[in-house]
């Protein structure tokens, strides 16, 4: 299958970063876990993405810069997290100059590309603060108008990137209101400020992501240039929960790239250590657990996709959408890896020998991911609060062409996207999500399939079961929600996040049928054939209540086989398996591995 041309730029990103197993290479497991052993930031691995132009893809094309598509976008992140996680989100911090490409004005958006294409200067999001958290509202951080411009007084914490950054976003009080247009961004460049007027906090020690600068900073009377507003004043917020949902539906390719790292180490490990007269792969049960692993990864891979390619596309609906993907591939591969555990054994615990001891570090990394811009309860309340509209709009939805010509646009992954324009952000749906209103017509579709030519009688059988019993939850939790109970749902009931929940569940089931639907003759036959995607279904339905396994073994025993292919290819663990770079043998690790027992 030849590459899709929006993932050429990740392959090649691949070749030129090299096998994370290769000692000698810049971001190698071995540099990695030294790092994050001595909690050294990560300078040498920055340092290779710059000279590499990664810096390049966060600057729109129309400003000089190599940003196409989210899609892509993703798939480098991607190529970076899984090699670690802390490189990812430290280079990460450009990605807050969204802030900038959909509140600034023309002069600021082209000092923006300039700065990120030719400097190394970081830039970093000081929105939040010790005593408010999340409540952004409730910041006590000021910014007073002067002659010269504004003057900042406050603190900002915990920020990533802090006190090595260059520029810092910061949400300031400029009203006397505790309300949404209480609060102003501005885009502070440290170069304008008086180093007697600022003070660096100390650094934080984590948990995970121990090589970062997780630290804060101070204000005091600290003058800034009036360029450094972005917006208007009091805009502050909106802005600021409209760029969250680009960086929260982005923080699901950080996911993957944990997910695919820990899955492969366990793999490697299983494939290799011999026990109980064969290997670890050999024996069923572990076999099952790495299948069910992968489609895992499958299903998140599928859920990230669309939605980086629905921001181009259904833009207006990403309060929704965006908090969907935020809550359900963090939370769903961190229980992924820690499941894996059970596999590796005894060597996920350690923090040497078996590839270094990766594992144990993604395990402890990509936990916080679903902390980043908004935790998992910020999301579902998010999520929550506009269930019902969603439910009334689709309850009131027919037929509709262009909901269905942007369906197309965005699974279809052959289909050229088009510019993504961040003015379209939108604070709320207003009921709009396109998703969960073309499952109906794609149920159709795939009543409608050739059973036989078109798809295996037996796997579509499987799969129409599956999609109806899903369909009939979604009903039903509309009903729950149209209903007297769900009518007086107070916001923060802990009844309205178990809703929030289960729609991200059926959100899930819809973008893997719309997925395989749109794609079945363009990925290779495994993908095509269905047998993924029926124990995809199966997989999210048990999360909304206990599911009997009524599907052939012998499905998982090819999601088995499919994953080891993958692994023996080199290949990327999605429905678009990219080919990584090259594989480096460690015979002294495979040794130790086959010699001791667990």
């Amino acid at each position: 299958m030849q590459t899709l041309k929006q993932y050429r730029a990740a392959e090649a990103l691949e070749r030129q970063l090299g096998d994370p197993l290769n000692d000698a290479n810049t971001l190698s497991f071995k540099n990695a876990m030294s790092w994050d052993e001595a909690e050294a930031f990560p300078q040498p691995a920055v340092d290779l993405l710059y000279r590499l132009g990664v810096n390049h893809h966060y600057v729109p094309a129309s400003y000089g810069g190599r940003f196409t598509s989210y899609e892509e976008f993703q798939s480098l992140a991607r190529s970076v997290a899984r090699r670690d996680l802390a490189t990812a989100v430290t280079f990460s911090t450009l990605v807050w100059s969204t802030l900038v490409w959909v509140g600034g004005d023309e002069q600021q958006k082209r000092r923006m590309a300039k700065t990120l294409r030719w400097t190394k200067e970081a830039l970093c999001l000081a929105y939040s603060e010790e005593h408010h958290g999340a409540d952004l509202i409730a910041n006590e951080c000021r910014a007073e108008k002067t002659a010269q411009g504004w003057r900042l007084n406050g603190e900002k914490w915990p920020i990533n990137r802090a006190t090595r950054s260059g520029g810092m976003a910061v949400l300031a009080k400029t009203g006397r209101e505790r309300d949404s247009r209480s609060l102003s961004l501005f885009m502070v460049d440290k170069l304008d400020l008086d180093p007697a007027a600022y003070t660096n906090l100390p650094r934080v020690k984590t948990y995970g992501l121990r090589g970062c600068d997780i630290s804060g900073v101070r204000f005091d009377n600290c003058q800034i240039p009036e360029r450094s507003l972005i917006g208007d004043v009091g805009q502050g917020l909106e802005l600021a929960l409209r760029a969250f949902q680009v960086t929260r539906t982005l923080c699901a390719g950080l996911s993957l790239g944990v997910a695919d790292t820990a899955l492969r180490s366990t793999l490697d490990f299983a494939l290799n250590r011999k026990l109980y007269g064969g290997t670890v792969f050999d024996i069923p049960n572990a076999r099952r657990m790495l299948g069910e692993a992968f489609i895992d990864i499958l299903i998140c891979d599928c859920m990230a996709t669309a939605a980086v390619r629905g921001l181009h596309v259904s833009t207006e609906q990403f309060s929704v959408w965006s908090a969907v993907a935020k809550y359900f591939v963090p939370a769903t591969l961190e229980r992924t890896v820690q499941e894996l555990s059970v596999v590796l054994g005894a060597r996920h615990f350690m923090r040497e020998r078996h590839q270094h001891g990766i594992f144990q570090k993604m395990l402890r990394d990509g936990a916080v991911v679903g902390l980043f811009d908004g935790s998992s309860q910020v999301n579902l309340h998010a999520l929550g609060l506009q269930l019902r509209h969603t439910t009334k709009a689709r309850r009131n939805a027919g037929p509709d062409t262009a909901r269905d010509e942007r369906l197309a646009t965005i699974f279809d992954l052959g289909r050229v996207l088009p510019s993504f324009d961040g003015r379209r952000l939108d604070l709320f749906s207003r009921g709009r999500d396109d998703v969960m209103q073309g499952f109906a017509s794609a149920l159709e579709h795939l009543h409608g399939l050739d059973s036989g030519t078109e798809v295996d009688g037996v796997v579509l059988g499987h799969l129409l079961r599956l999609t109806d019993e899903a369909m009939q939850a979604l009903l039903a939790l509309d009903a729950l929600l149209d209903g007297p109970q769900g009518r007086a749902l107070n916001p923060q009931s802990s009844q309205l996040f178990t809703y929030a929940k289960q729609y991200c569940v059926l959100h899930g089931a819809a973008t893997c049928l719309h997925m395989w639907l749109y794609n079945r003759a363009r990925l290779d036959g495994y993908f095509a054939a269905g047998e993924w995607l029926a124990l995809a279904l199966q997989r999210l339905l048990g999360q909304l209540r206990p599911q009997p396994d009524t599907l052939p073994n012998a499905y998982h025993e090819h999601a088995a086989e499919r994953l080891k292919h993958l692994h023996d290819h080199q290949k990327l663990f999605s429905i678009v398996p990219l080919q990584l770079a090259p594989s480096h043998s460690n015979e002294e690790e495979k040794h130790h591995d086959r010699a001791n027992t667990r």
